[in-house]
């Protein structure tokens, strides 16, 4: 059996280290580690590249930093000689810091010096390298070697998410979609320093694991997936101090869990093409919609997903597409290309999203847009204005309304061509989307246009025709007026919405009542009459 070699230390030199080896904070490991001793520069044009990305608030910024920092405490137990060199930056260096400016200030350095260059960079590397410069190359650890987020200390298994705030005391969310409670993790309050350090764990551990990354960093906010965990780092100027939010979900479930009925269970399989996925927040939408990708999976068929971020727990033969990356139309273009059967649509919010949403379903792809909705009619209307009327059935078929967890309804839409329910005149028949309760077949909803505007007609809430009030009545809509009949001889009647008196009406000698519907008073009994509201007349 050979014996293994002991590892060579290197012997005392000058280092210079750059940007990307400093924020992955791996030089001071190699000093307390005894690998490298003697003297180790850091060139001005790092402290400059460093202190510009705090100023932007991004994360890397203050890690670098940090990290120095640890380095001249290290220096002052004489581990070490630490030195500053090179000249500052000018701000066009810093701005083409992509393009190679800083690393070649830096490589500069290090010829001069006749330094080891200490890099993260494999590019950096291999250009220093061709310059004939010493070169020390550590690549991120493999995914295995990365120990738990700190932040994983304050989760247990029924904990949904984590809450943490400077000059606050941490917070967990605790239970299940529906059924949770706040628990304090602690009783002293975080400070800024401590929410920073959890900040600087999360960023560093993103970039060393396979499968996380950084979904989206700006001024201002980080949004990592981090394996199941979905996190929101917020600090100043878009927020009033560093906080940390930490999701995860607490069940992975199949479609079956969710007890649905044999009747929507085929309507799922065979028939619905055009999906939404409402419910508040936390209700469970998410993932009901990843239950609904694993059983499309399963029948066969082709899924796509697009996230923002992604952070659905589907199968990996699902591909999972950004849409912080990827462009409306370039991710039109590849889901007309890979031709998917079902693509779900998580966290749908802008107008642009709504339109994709469009897009793609008149192309014949089968869709399930996930929507924030407290109601479920709530999740058609955001469509309403966005897209034309008579395109609405034709791209949303089905409703599923998400509440504590579980189905709480579905509503089915169709198109029909009919006088709208209560008005009695063929000639104002138009086209109207009908929304219906899938289970019972029950019409809830019409919804048409009515002069310039577009309406949303709750039917159950509606009371129109004969009335039991004070005084009987009949109303009957034409195109310019809306007429009240009175069978009791009445001289004047007191028009009361919802009980509160309106005004006083003069009644012919046919018993009629007549308003001018592009009135003043016109415009507010229309509105009584969509929105459901009591109508009454009194002697």
């Amino acid at each position: 059996m050979k014996k293994k070699k002991k590892a060579t230390k290197l012997s005392r030199k000058t280092y210079v280290v750059d940007t990307s080896i400093v924020i992955e904070r791996k030089v001071s490991d190699l000093v307390k580690k005894k690998k490298i001793a003697g003297k180790i520069i850091i060139p001005r044009a790092v402290l400059a590249e460093l202190e510009n990305q705090a100023n932007q608030n991004q994360s890397e910024g203050f890690i670098g930093l940090e990290e120095i920092t640890s380095l001249r405490e290290l220096a002052k137990k004489k581990k070490i000689h630490l030195d500053y060199e090179g000249e500052r930056p000018k701000e066009w260096h810093i701005k083409r810091a992509h393009a190679g400016a800083i690393d070649d200030m830096i490589r500069s350095i290090a010829y001069d010096k006749r330094a080891v260059l200490i890099t993260a960079d494999r590019v950096q590397s291999l250009v220093a390298e061709a310059m004939g410069i010493k070169t020390i190359l550590i690549l991120p650890v493999s995914a295995k070697k990365i120990k738990a987020l700190d932040i994983e200390k304050f989760f247990t298994p029924n904990t949904m998410s984590v809450h943490l705030k400077e000059d606050s005391i941490p917070l967990a969310k605790q239970g299940k979609p529906g059924k949770w409670q706040f628990k304090l993790l602690r009783k002293t309050k975080l400070s800024a320093h401590d929410v920073k350090v959890f900040a600087a764990d999360i960023i560093e551990k993103t970039k060393l694991t396979q499968g996380a990354f950084i979904e989206i960093s700006s001024p201002g906010i980080n949004i990592v997936q981090f394996k199941n965990f979905r996190i929101v780092i917020c600090k100043p100027p878009f927020s009033d101090g560093w906080e940390i939010t930490a999701v995860r979900p607490v069940a992975t479930l199949e479609l079956k869990d969710y007890n649905l009925s044999n009747k929507l269970k085929q309507r799922l399989k065979t028939s619905a093409t055009g999906i939404l996925v409402s419910g508040a927040p936390g209700s469970g939408k998410t993932t009901f919609t990843a239950a609904l990708a694993k059983f499309y999976a399963k029948e066969d068929k082709i899924i796509k997903t697009i996230e923002s971020p992604r952070d659905l727990q589907v199968p990996d033969k699902i591909t999972q597409y950004s849409k912080d990356f990827g462009s409306r139309q370039s991710i039109h273009n590849v889901l007309l290309l890979t031709r998917p059967d079902y693509t779900m649509f998580d966290e749908m919010r802008t107008t642009h999203d709504f339109k994709l949403y469009a897009d793609l379903r008149l192309a014949g792809i089968g869709l399930a847009g996930v929507i924030h909705a407290t109601n479920p009619i709530d999740a058609v209307q955001r469509f309403v204005g966005r897209v034309e009327l008579g395109m609405i059935p034709q791209i949303i078929d089905t409703v599923v309304f998400i509440d504590k967890g579980e189905v709480d309804k579905v509503l089915e839409l169709s198109m029909r061509v009919k006088v709208p329910t209560g008005m009695t005149e063929a000639d104002l028949a138009r086209p109207i989307v009908e929304v219906n309760d899938f289970e019972t077949g029950q019409l809830e909803y019409e919804i048409y246009s009515y002069g310039e505007h577009t309406v949303v007609v709750p039917i159950k809430k509606r009371r129109r025709g004969r009335t039991q009030m004070s005084i009987p009545y009949r109303i009957k809509e034409t195109k310019k007026f809306i007429n009240f009949y009175f069978k009791d001889r009445v001289r004047s009647v007191n028009l009361q919405i919802n009980n509160k008196p309106i005004k006083t009406l003069s009644v012919n000698r046919k018993g009629t009542a007549r308003i001018y519907k592009k009135s003043k008073l016109g415009r507010q009994v229309l509105d009584a009459l969509v929105s459901g509201k009591d109508i009454s007349f009194t002697r």
